[in-house]
């Protein structure tokens, strides 16, 4: 028997790395959401004051698989 999943999108923000903002939004994702089983990371940007990094923010798209 087949499954379906539903992708619904995300922000997620950190002042440490990309990489923290990616595992951020999916431990947030996983609070919210059952059966997370993927996620692109659609887009990224850094937001910078007095020239220097100060967040770093990713968009995500989460797919997760919908209950029998």
């Amino acid at each position: 028997m087949g499954s379906v999943a539903r992708i619904t999108n995300i922000s997620a923000r950190s002042e440490t790395s990309f990489e923290d903002a990616v595992r951020l939004g999916i431990s947030r994702a996983n609070q919210t959401l059952r059966n997370v089983s993927g996620a692109w990371v659609k887009d990224q940007k850094v937001e910078i004051r007095d020239g220097e990094i100060v967040a770093y923010q990713v968009a995500l798209e989460v797919t997760f698989v919908l209950d029998d």
